[in-house]
């Protein structure tokens, strides 16, 4: 036991060095830096536009970077690109599987893609001289189901799994470049960071991960809920993320500083976070939740 009880002894004084270090650059907090800002009144939402065409339930969707155009994937067995101004229909993909989990936009606007149930990340190629979009690439190595996929660029995915891996692909040769191994349950949702260098991974082991796509490592871990992380995503600059838990509550975490800056939460809402997104200048959080609602946490 000589060796074990050493070694717990090493990690416990390097976790100590952490929070120390974490102490050392908390040198004020979001509340203080906030105290002069004025209150976000009372936002109204309202409908802008419906689409319609979809025969079963949306399981996932997606922007294009020109805010115009967009994805949305269905268990009716449809990918579905869609014109937001109009509301037509720029193309409507036959799937293979009909047992999809996450559809993504290609920053480019070239391609698209899905995956779910089928543990396969399928590619298409909304620019094809045939006028129909086929599958240009079946993206097979996960061992579990794909949760979440999103583009670096034209030929470069990175996707997360229920096998509790995320992995970076090279589209044209359809292999795995790295695979991003850490996280202890299945990986819910990732988020690529505005320079597309770094992504975010959320999982049912209650951490989120930053990982370096160029070093193929993790750069920091941040704990502090208390059930599976559904949802993620970046702040706008790219110096925060933010979390969704199924603990009913969301939060921020600093990058810089290396610790959680808020938590977003009411005793009236106990239910679970499934998708969280901020808004253009960051101000705003808005989180779906499992009852329905979206609320909105300034």
């Amino acid at each position: 036991m000589g060796e074990v009880e050493q070694l717990r002894k090493e990690a416990e004084t390097l976790k100590n060095q952490i929070t120390e270090a974490r102490k050392a650059v908390a040198d004020t907090t979001l509340a203080d830096i906030v105290a002069g800002t004025e209150v976000v009144g009372r936002i109204q939402m309202r409908t802008r536009k419906t689409l319609r065409g979809h025969l079963a339930k949306i399981y996932a969707m997606h922007w294009s970077t020109d805010s115009r155009l967009l994805v949305s994937a269905s268990q009716d067995g449809k990918l579905i690109v869609w014109d937001s101004y109009t509301t037509n229909k720029v193309n409507a993909i036959p799937l293979k599987s009909s047992w999809v989990m996450t559809c993504s936009y290609a920053p480019s606007g070239n391609f698209v893609a899905c995956g779910g149930l089928d543990n396969m990340c399928s590619i298409y190629n909304l620019k094809t001289r045939e006028g129909n979009v086929k599958v240009s690439r079946e993206l097979a190595g996960h061992t579990g189901y794909l949760s979440c996929c999103r583009f670096l660029n034209d030929n470069e995915i990175v996707t997360s799994s229920g096998d509790t891996t995320c992995a970076l692909w090279d589209i044209e040769t359809g292999t795995q470049k790295t695979v991003f191994t850490g996280h202890t349950g299945d990986c819910m949702s990732l988020a690529v960071s505005p320079e597309f260098n770094l992504f975010i991974s959320g999982a049912c082991d209650s951490s989120a991960k930053l990982w370096d796509v160029r070093e193929g490592a993790c750069r920091q871990t941040f704990t502090g809920h208390e059930s599976d992380i559904n949802a993620i995503c970046f702040f706008p600059n790219g110096n925060a993320i933010c979390t969704g838990s199924d603990d009913a509550t969301c939060k921020l975490f600093d990058l810089r500083a290396d610790q959680e800056l808020i938590s977003f939460s009411h005793e009236s809402i106990i239910c679970g976070i499934t998708s969280i997104a901020m808004s253009r200048s960051g101000r705003l959080i808005l989180a779906g939740y499992d009852d329905f609602n979206c609320n909105i946490w300034d």
